[in-house]
C-alpha cells in the first residue's frame, strides 16, 4: 500500500499591535499569563506541526512572542497590520518569506490569539482528520442554534418583503428536519499552501472539527474579554 508522507505544516499565528476594542489584547495579562501564551501552548502540544512562528509588526509582541519560546523570522510590514488587512494576505507574507529562505510548506496552520482555549489535543485531532479527508481546508466550527438555523432565517429584499435566507420557497417546519448548522468559531484554520497563494483559506472541499463550546470565546471586546477573565478563573478552580 502506498502511504503518502505527512504535509509539512508551517503554523502561524498572527498578533498585530493595534487594537481598539481591547488596546495591546494580544499580550494583555489573562489570569497570569499573556493572552499569546495560551495560543502557544496548544500549539507546542502538537509534534505535527513542523516549524511554529508568530507574524507581528509590534515590536513589544515580538519581544513577548520569544520570550515564550516562539520564532519570529521576520518583523511583519505595517501596511499587513492596519485594521482592513486580511488573514488571507498575512498568511500568503509569511509564505512567501519562507520560501525565500528555501523552505517550503504544503500546509499552513492559522491558530488566532483571540480564540484562547483549546482542548489539549485538538490542534493534533484537528491535523490528524485534515490528512485523512484529503480535504483542501479544515476549519474548527460550533453548531448553530437552531432558532437561527439558516433554514428558519429570512433576508429583507429591497421592498422589505422577506425570503428564506437559504433561497426555499417553503419552510422546512420540523425541528428535527433541519440540517445541521455551523459557524466558524475562530480557533483553527488548516489550509493547503497552493490554496492559500489562490486567495481564500477554504478552497472546493473544506471540511469541520467541532469545538468544545464551553471553551468557546473570540476576543473582539471588553465584554469578550470579561468573559475570558471568568473562563480562566473556572478552568483554573
Amino acid at each position: 500500500m502506498n502511504h503518502q508522507p505527512p504535509p509539512k505544516i508551517l503554523g502561524i499565528i498572527p498578533a498585530r499591535g493595534g487594537s481598539k476594542g481591547v488596546p495591546g489584547k494580544n499580550i494583555k495579562d489573562l489570569g497570569g499569563k499573556p493572552l499569546l501564551a495560551y495560543t502557544v501552548e496548544s500549539a507546542k502540544q502538537s509534534k505535527l506541526i513542523n516549524r511554529l512562528i508568530v507574524s507581528s509588526e509590534n515590536e513589544n509582541i515580538i519581544k513577548v512572542a520569544r520570550n515564550l519560546g516562539v520564532e519570529v523570522p521576520f518583523k511583519r510590514p505595517e501596511n499587513l497590520a492596519a485594521d482592513q488587512s486580511g488573514s488571507v494576505e498575512v498568511v500568503q507574507h509569511a509564505v512567501e518569506y519562507m520560501e525565500d529562505q528555501g523552505e517550503y510548506y504544503d500546509t499552513v496552520l492559522l491558530l488566532q490569539v483571540t480564540s484562547p482555549f483549546r482542548e489539549d489535543g485538538f490542534i493534533g485531532r484537528a491535523i490528524e482528520k485534515f490528512i485523512k479527508s484529503e480535504a483542501d481546508a479544515l476549519v474548527s466550527v460550533l453548531p448553530v442554534p437552531q432558532e437561527y438555523n439558516p433554514h428558519w432565517v429570512f433576508e429583507a429584499d429591497e421592498q422589505d418583503n422577506l425570503k428564506i435566507s437559504t433561497g426555499e420557497e417553503g419552510i422546512i417546519k420540523r425541528r428535527q428536519d433541519l440540517p445541521k448548522a455551523f459557524f466558524r468559531d475562530g480557533s483553527i484554520y488548516i489550509t493547503k499552501t497552493d490554496v492559500i497563494k489562490k486567495g481564500s483559506f477554504f478552497g472546493n472541499k473544506l471540511t469541520y472539527i467541532e469545538s468544545n463550546p464551553e471553551l468557546y470565546v473570540n476576543i473582539d471586546t471588553m465584554e469578550d474579554w470579561e468573559k475570558a477573565v471568568m473562563m480562566v478563573k473556572k478552568i483554573n478552580s
